[in-house]
C-alpha cells in the first residue's frame, strides 16, 4: 500500500507522504497496510498496477480523454435506427437548461424546511406524469424501467401475499434478467407464451398458468418488439378474476395517441422516462417510474419517495413534502423498509416534468402522430424490397417494429455491418434473443427521422441484398 516516489496529487487527498506518516502516528500504525489487516493475504495484489504514466497537468488529461472519446461513432454522425429500450428523441434545449441548474443538479436529499424548490418540482413532475397516465400517484423515479417493473411486481407480491408473477415472453431479455434477479427470492417469475404471428399474449396459456398463488400479471404496451397488445381488457379480467394485480409497462411517448393502461384495468403502471427529454447516454439517462391509484394498499407499498402538497400554518399557503415517509428504508429502520432504496434519478424526473409541461397534451399528440406516420412509411417502403418483410408481426405497432430478413439469404449481422459503412446504424439483431424469429432486426423510427433518412436506409438495404 505504501506509494514510493509518489508526489502530491491535486485530486487525491492526503497524498503527501509526510501527511500520511502523521496520520499513521496518530492512529498508532506503522503503514497503510495495517489499515487492512482483515483482508487475507491471498487476496492482496503483490505487484504494481499496470497503469499508464500519470498526467502532469489537467490539460494533458483532458486531451488524452478527448482522443479516446473521438474514437466513438454516435448518432450525431450516423443515421440511427436503434432503439430497444433507449430511444433517440429530440430533446428541447430548455430540458438541458433546467436540469443543469445548480439547485437541481447538485441537490441530493434535503428536508421540507430547506428544500421547497426541488420538492415542488418533483411534485409537479409527479402530477404531470400522473395526468399522462390517468393515475393518481407517481414515485420519485427509480434507476430504469427494469427496476421499476421489478419493484412493481414486488409491490404486488406484498399486497396479495402471493409469490409468483406471470410475465409475457416478448419482454426484453435484459429486462427479464434484472426482474428475475431483483425478485429472487420471494417472487417466482413464470413466462407466458405469445402468438408467433401477432405477438399478442396467448390468453389460453395465461388461463392455464394463473393460479391463487399469482400475485401479478405483467405485459408491456407497446411491447419490447414494438407491436401493440390490444387484449388489455381481457387480460385484466383474467387477472382480476383470480385476485391478482395487473402491472403494465409503457413507453410514455406513446400516450399522446394511445389509451393509457389505466383505461383497460392496470393497477400498477411502470416504464422509462428516457423518451421525455433525455439524451441517449451510453447506458445512462434511464429513469423508471411507477404509478398507482390513490389507494392506501398501493401507496403504502411504494419503497421510494412520494411528494405531496399540504396547507401550512399560514392560511392560503401550501408546502411540499414527503408522503408516508416511514414506508421508506431511510424514513424508518433499514430492516423495516419495504425495499432498500438508494440514490434515485430525481434529476431526470425533473427533466421529464419540464418536457411534459413544454409539450402539453397537443404536443404529445403531435409527437405520437408523427412517430406513427413515419414508422408506417418505413414499414411500407421496406416491404417493397425483395425478400424483406417490413413488419414480422401481423399487428399494429408504435415506434419500433421487427423487420424480417429471412428470405434475403443474408444475416442481420452481415446487413448491419454493411450499413455501418454507409453511415447507418441498423436495427438490433434479434437472432440471439429470439432465435425462433430467425434473421430479424428490431428497428426504431421516431420524430427525429426525416423522410430522406428512411429513404436512405431503404436504398442502402436494397444495395446490400441485391
Amino acid at each position: 500500500m505504501t506509494i514510493r516516489g509518489f508526489k502530491n496529487h491535486p485530486y487525491i487527498p492526503n497524498s503527501n507522504l509526510e501527511v500520511q506518516q502523521e496520520m499513521l502516528r496518530e492512529l498508532g500504525l506503522e503503514s497503510l497496510n495495517d489499515l487492512h489487516v482483515e483482508i487475507p493475504e491471498e487476496l492482496k495484489l503483490k505487484k504494481a498496477l499496470n497503469l499508464p504514466k500519470a498526467f502532469e497537468s489537467e490539460y494533458e488529461l483532458k486531451r488524452s480523454i478527448n482522443k479516446i472519446m473521438n474514437k466513438n461513432i454516435s448518432s450525431n454522425e450516423y443515421i440511427n435506427f436503434l432503439g430497444a429500450g433507449c430511444w433517440q428523441h429530440y430533446v428541447p434545449a430548455v430540458c438541458d437548461e433546467i436540469n443543469s441548474r445548480a439547485e437541481f443538479l447538485t441537490g441530493y436529499a434535503g428536508e421540507p424546511y430547506n428544500d421547497h424548490g426541488r420538492f415542488q418540482t418533483l411534485f409537479e413532475y409527479e402530477s404531470l406524469v400522473a395526468e399522462l397516465l390517468d393515475m393518481d400517484v407517481v414515485n420519485v423515479p427509480t434507476f430504469d424501467w427494469a427496476q421499476a417493473a421489478a419493484t412493481s411486481l414486488r409491490m404486488a407480491s406484498r399486497i396479495t401475499r402471493r409469490s409468483e408473477a406471470l410475465v409475457v415472453g416478448t419482454i426484453c431479455p435484459d429486462r427479464l434478467m434484472i426482474i428475475q434477479n431483483y425478485c429472487d427470492p420471494g417472487v417466482e417469475i413464470k413466462l407466458i407464451n405469445f402468438n408467433k404471428e401477432t405477438g399478442r399474449m396467448d390468453l389460453e396459456d395465461l388461463k392455464k398458468n394463473i393460479s391463487n398463488n399469482t400475485a401479478a400479471v405483467y405485459f408491456e404496451n407497446p411491447s419490447y418488439l414494438g407491436f401493440l397488445e390490444d387484449q388489455g381488457e381481457e387480460i385484466s379480467k383474467i387477472t382480476h378474476d383470480r385476485g391478482a394485480i395487473l402491472v403494465v409497462g409503457v413507453d410514455p411517448s406513446s400516450l399522446g395517441v394511445l389509451a393509457p393502461p389505466s383505461h383497460y384495468g392496470a393497477d400498477i403502471i411502470c416504464g422509462d422516462l428516457q423518451p421525455l427529454g433525455m439524451h441517449m447516454n451510453y447506458g445512462g439517462n434511464q429513469s423508471g417510474f411507477i404509478s398507482t391509484k390513490d389507494e392506501e394498499r398501493f401507496v403504502m407499498e411504494f419503497p421510494s419517495r412520494l411528494f405531496g402538497i399540504a396547507p401550512t400554518i399560514k392560511e392560503g399557503e401550501y408546502g411540499f413534502g414527503d408522503i408516508a415517509y416511514e414506508r421508506t428504508s431511510f424514513g424508518n429502520l433499514r430492516e423495516r423498509g419495504k425495499e432498500y432504496v438508494g440514490t434515485q434519478t430525481a434529476l431526470l424526473g425533473i427533466t421529464a416534468g419540464v418536457y411534459l409541461s413544454l409539450m402539453g397534451p397537443k404536443g404529445m399528440y403531435e409527437l405520437g402522430e408523427n412517430i406513427v406516420q413515419k414508422s408506417l412509411y418505413a414499414i411500407e417502403e421496406l416491404s417493397k424490397l425483395k425478400g424483406v418483410k417490413g413488419s414480422r408481426f401481423n399487428n399494429i405497432g408504435f415506434k419500433e417494429f421487427v423487420v424480417d430478413f429471412n428470405d434475403t439469404g443474408k444475416t442481420v449481422e452481415e446487413i448491419n455491418g454493411k450499413l455501418l459503412f454507409k453511415g447507418i446504424l441498423g436495427g438490433k439483431d434479434l437472432s440471439e434473443e429470439f432465435p425462433e424469429l430467425g434473421q430479424c432486426a428490431l428497428y426504431c423510427v421516431t420524430e427525429i427521422h426525416l423522410k430522406e433518412d428512411i429513404d436512405n436506409l431503404v436504398k442502402a438495404i436494397r444495395e446490400i441484398i441485391e
